[in-house]
């Protein structure tokens, strides 16, 4: 994790600069009369915020936990081999969860209410569905 940490780190302080030399073009620029823009800024600045929140947190678990290959200078490729976790093979869920995201805009961009109540109820089903994909409940064993 001290790889994405680091990876974090560098788009935080990109942005914070970038926020600084687009300050300085729009002082420059004429069409805003030598004042600075502050939506760009403003946006900027948070995103830079965001990825240092992100990246302190990223080194904050790295700290506890064992390094992995990535992190380790004399990590070899064999030492990330095995088996990295479960991957559904196919599951119809995610459309699902598309559509009815794309209904609750739809709803949103006419402000049909009932229409969004429906849509976001759909959504939290669906939701629902692929969390619970392969849930198969406690096994009963007699």
């Amino acid at each position: 994790m001290k790889v994405e940490a680091r990876i974090f780190f560098i788009v935080a302080i990109f942005a914070v600069l970038m926020a600084g030399v687009y300050w300085v073009w729009a002082v420059v620029d004429t069409d805003f009369g030598g004042k600075p823009e502050p939506v760009g800024i403003v946006a900027l600045i948070l995103t830079g915020g965001l990825a240092f929140l992100a990246g302190s947190y990223m080194q904050f678990v790295a700290r506890r936990i064992e390094p992995r290959p990535e992190d380790r200078e004399d990590a070899e490729i064999s030492d990330g081999a095995g088996e990295l976790g479960f991957f559904s093979p196919g599951s119809y869920w995610p459309v699902s969860m598309a559509a009815t995201a794309a209904l609750a805009a739809l709803a949103l961009a006419f402000f049909h209410i009932w229409l969004l109540v429906i849509a976001l109820v759909a959504l939290l089903i669906t939701i629902g569905g692929l969390v619970f994909e392969y849930h198969t409940g406690p096994s009963h064993q007699d």
